[in-house]
């Protein structure tokens, strides 16, 4: 198997079967961890199931990879490292990944971790998670030529695939366990409300509404780890409760923004609590303005730029407490890879959003008003609504007037993505690790399909759009790829069937005591081996 360092950027890396690297916690921390102690974890909401293999709800990426593990883990700018894998390789052409898998390993309920396991978890993954169906869709099959080999074989590059594969994305489970499920059952099996992993702990109990509790595996590959006795995986629907709960040191860690911003900086300043805020690499958060193309007005791309120009993002970051940072394409700032640094956001100016309305043929009627628009969001998220509020207001002062439709999240989605009853709608993007799986479902014309959430809900469709994301989805060429991207983001640029906004940081709150919580991209969806508790300090 030949090894192509160059089209991969050097990703290759080594480490003999059963020695293991040093930590990434040991190279930042020269303290000896300490052993022993419960860690209170607040996770919102409460996940739907506690396996990431047919889910991708936040909850369930932040307690899945703790008991089930995957390939790889990353570093912060996305290099991977060793997880069930200690060796891989990637063919010249991009048709083939080899991994060397960790001797040893055992299942909780004392079955061998091999490469069948691997291999059936890809093709089940392929076949029942979200992302998973374009992740592995040229995947043709996973060669097994030993318990301790896995050979990944695709019909066209997916040179995405060595950042996929980390455990909140790509759980490796027990082929015993689920090899006689039918696929349609998979998403409800038992496995995924008390899972059997290889992870650094065992899931002991969830109580519906209160907590999840999860203990050390004292047969744990890793030998002398997780530090952690416990986690202890709390459910607290109130942000105020929860910024409470850190106050008094009920609560140790809690990411994805677990209190409300506007709380942040005076609980920051107490002497026992920390913030985080390192990007989560693989999730790369970024809030836009959805158009629904398919209204009269919306179709015309000048009404649309007339729209951008209304929006000052210097002032709408502050709806998100300055924790965040303006991104005014597709490609999030938080994936440098691709990102496009050379688009600049659409300048606040209304007198120029009123020429281009004008020109569209939108004069003002005798009242003022040239059109009405449905402004739509989904209760969950606070920052959504000052996000709509803000642009109705805007929208005011450029004769738009502006109507506020806010769904709890089903109704929403059906709302959205089904009935098609919205003009403008505030979301997330999640860019996730690589524009080819986190960005091209919004803006691919083939993924416009009613009922599906986060999709291409604009309903926009470019033939030269399709072909660029399309072809970047299996170039292996890094610089190519880059260059199609950027062609992709001026387009988008041009034609705002979005307009993106504001990058979101997803910020860690810990307690001091707290160590090695945020050691690598995945932050908190990590498994926590390297988390310990220091007596004495707190």
């Amino acid at each position: 198997m030949s090894i192509n360092r160059r089209r991969f950027n050097q990703l290759l890396l080594l480490s003999t079967a059963g020695t293991l690297l040093p930590s990434f916690a040991a190279r930042a921390n020269e303290e000896t961890p300490q052993s022993g102690g419960t860690l209170n974890f607040i996770v919102e909401p409460e996940p739907p199931t506690i396996l990431a293999l047919a889910h991708t709800a936040g909850g369930t990426q932040k307690v899945s990879p703790k008991i089930t593990e995957g390939l790889l883990t990353y570093d912060f700018d996305l290099t991977p490292k060793p997880q069930l894998a200690t060796e891989w390789s990637v063919a010249d052409d991009g048709l083939s990944y080899t991994f060397k898998l960790r001797p040893n390993v055992k299942w909780y309920d004392g079955e061998p971790f091999t490469a069948d396991d691997v291999a059936y978890s890809i093709e089940l993954l392929k076949q029942v998670h979200p992302r998973g169906r374009g992740t592995f869709a040229n995947v043709t099959k996973v060669e097994t030529p030993d318990p301790l080999t896995a050979i990944i074989r695709l019909s066209k590059p997916a040179p995405y695939l060595l950042r996929a594969l980390y455990a909140a994305e790509s759980p490796i489970v027990p082929k015993h366990v689920y090899e006689n499920v039918a696929i349609a059952d998979v998403p409800i099996n038992p496995n995924g409300s008390a899972p059997i992993g290889t992870g650094p702990f065992v899931f002991k109990e969830w109580v519906r509404g209160s907590h999840i509790i999860l203990e050390r595996n004292p047969d744990y590959w890793d030998a002398g780890k997780p530090y952690l006795d416990q986690i202890a995986i709390r459910f607290v629907p109130d942000r105020a409760a929860r910024a409470a709960g850190f106050e008094t040191g009920e609560f140790d860690l809690g990411g994805d923004n677990p209190i409300p911003l506007s709380d942040l900086e005076r609980i920051k300043a107490l002497p026992n609590i920390g913030v985080d805020s390192r990007r989560y690499e693989t999730k790369g958060d970024l809030t836009q303005l959805i158009f629904n193309l398919d209204n009269e007005h919306l179709k015309d791309v000048k009404v649309r730029r007339a729209i951008a120009h209304a929006i000052d993002l210097d002032v709408l970051n502050t709806v998100w407490y300055g924790y965040g940072h303006i991104s005014p394409t597709p490609i999030s700032v938080f994936l440098p890879r691709y990102y496009d640094p050379s688009i600049k956001p659409y300048a606040f100016d209304l007198k120029a959003a009123e020429q281009l309305l004008d020109e569209a043929g939108y004069k003002r009627g005798p009242d003022g008003i040239r059109f009405k628009l449905r402004l739509t969001h989904n209760s969950y998220n606070d920052g959504f609504k000052r996000v709509i509020e803000y642009l109705k207001q805007n929208l005011a002062r450029i004769g738009i007037v502006g109507t506020i439709d806010s769904y709890d999240f089903s109704t929403y989605i059906q709302k959205v993505y089904k009935e098609r009853v919205f003009d403008v709608t505030a979301e997330y993007l999640g860019n996730q690790f690589d524009p080819t799986l986190g960005v091209q479902r919004v803006y691919w014309s083939k993924n416009f399909k009613l009922g599906l959430p986060f999709s291409n809900a604009s309903h926009y469709a470019n033939p030269e759009v399709d072909r660029l994301l399309e072809t970047a989805s299996v170039e292996i060429d890094e610089d190519k790829r880059k260059q199609e991207f950027n062609a992709f983001q001026k387009i988008i640029a041009d034609e705002v069937p979005v307009v993106n906004l504001i990058a979101l940081e997803n910020v860690t709150v810990f307690n001091k005591r707290v160590k090695n919580h945020t050691i690598g991209a995945e932050g908190v969806q990590a498994n926590f081996a390297e988390v310990y508790i220091k007596d004495g300090q707190g």
